[in-house]
């Protein structure tokens, strides 16, 4: 009867010892910064200004700003439109795109339907653009389609400056006027 009281007050031990340190099956917390938008504008028409000199001009249908990072992180989730002004009050870019993001107040990430015009009239059209202000760069690694009055040029992956004048395209290949591949060392009659 003892061996029968002591395996009992065992058992009764080792399962109130196992209640007590069960652990609760919790999710970490959720940072409201990670998620949620900092701020939310709808229909958002608005000039931006460097150093007292405008310089875009924004239109989007929404514009989040999230604070999970240093400077905030801008979203356009519903279309975007922009345009950038030179020194005298001129565009000189047009961007539009069905989505775009501004991380750290220096690199935009365009995506969907992205389209640029340069104040050539040249018209580029792609799915992914990126586009460092800083370092005046703007590139891709998707297919880019490129209209001029008198050509066409297509390719995969883009590289060119900030005012898009000045680019290469891998992977090449376009429609042009025959008179270009003329030998320039002829005489003309």
């Amino acid at each position: 009867m003892r061996k029968f009281s002591a395996i009992l007050a065992c058992s009764l031990l080792c399962l109130l010892a196992a209640c007590s340190v069960e652990k609760e099956h919790m999710a970490e917390a959720i940072n409201e910064e990670d998620s949620l938008a900092f701020m939310t504008a709808s229909g958002v028409s608005t000039l931006i200004s460097d150093s007292g000199v405008i310089r875009y001009r924004l239109i989007a249908e929404d514009w989040q700003i999230h604070n999970s990072t240093t400077p905030a992180t801008w979203k356009f989730l519903h279309g975007f439109f922009m345009e950038r002004f030179d020194q005298d009050m001129h565009a000189d870019l047009f961007v539009q795109a069905d989505t775009a993001f501004l991380h750290k107040q220096e690199l935009w990430e365009l995506r969907g339907r992205v389209v640029i015009k340069n104040l050539e009239g040249t018209l580029f059209l792609t799915e992914e653009l990126f586009w460092d202000m800083r370092a005046q760069k703007m590139w891709n690694h998707m297919p880019m389609d490129i209209y001029m009055p008198d050509r066409e040029l297509h390719g995969t992956e883009f590289r060119s400056n900030e005012k898009m004048t000045d680019y290469f395209v891998m992977n090449s290949a376009g429609a042009f006027p025959a008179s270009d591949t003329e030998d320039n060392n002829t005489p003309q009659q």
